[in-house]
């Protein structure tokens, strides 16, 4: 069965905002490793409109930066699942894109257990969806790339989380700019 990776640059007090993130050659690199093993990304409506009002653009105008060019191109070719009950589906205009209105879970468990991409991994990359999923006890691995920054306010990840989740540290990973990704997976009591 494929995993649903949940993986999302935080700031160092727990907020989401990609904006606020850095996003270097080196993180890209791990990011672009990270969607060469996936088939399938995983989006809310904000993160969505938020990576599709960029990364098409970069696609079509390269920027020269080889690990941001790749990045766009693994993003672009990648399937994409937009749960939304606000979006319009006319407004869907990048490619590989899917729409749903309500998240399922027999519909997410199928996707997993489903061979279309092989055995690569399924991703979720947007704060509301994370919690969503995580709820709904869906999420087999979370990698946490906690960036060197204090935003101060913003939307906490985990905010909305009901319920306790007991997690096991998997592994880390460093970067030169100080960010450090940390690799849980969910662990049964």
């Amino acid at each position: 069965m494929r995993k649903i990776i949940a993986a999302i640059n935080m700031s160092l007090d727990g907020f989401c905002d990609h904006t606020a993130m850095i996003a270097d050659d080196e993180i890209h690199q791990h990011y672009n490793e990270l969607l060469s093993n996936a088939d399938t990304m995983l989006f809310g409506r904000i993160t969505y409109q938020l990576m599709e009002s960029y990364w098409p653009s970069v696609v079509k105008n390269p920027t020269g930066n080889k690990p941001m060019d790749e990045f766009a191109a693994l993003i672009d070719n990648i399937s994409k699942i937009v749960f939304s009950r606000t979006l319009n589906p006319i407004a869907i205009g990048w490619k590989n894109t899917e729409l749903k209105k309500d998240i399922i879970k027999e519909e997410v468990l199928e996707l997993k257990q489903s061979r279309n991409g092989g055995s690569k991994n399924i991703l979720v990359g947007s704060p509301g969806l994370i919690v969503a999923l995580t709820q709904l006890d869906l999420i087999d691995e979370y990698q946490l790339c906690v960036q060197p920054i204090i935003l101060g306010s913003g939307l906490p990840l985990f905010k909305n989380v009901k319920d306790r989740v007991d997690l096991k540290l998997l592994k880390t990973k460093t970067f030169g700019c100080g960010a450090v990704t940390l690799y849980y997976e969910p662990t049964k009591i």
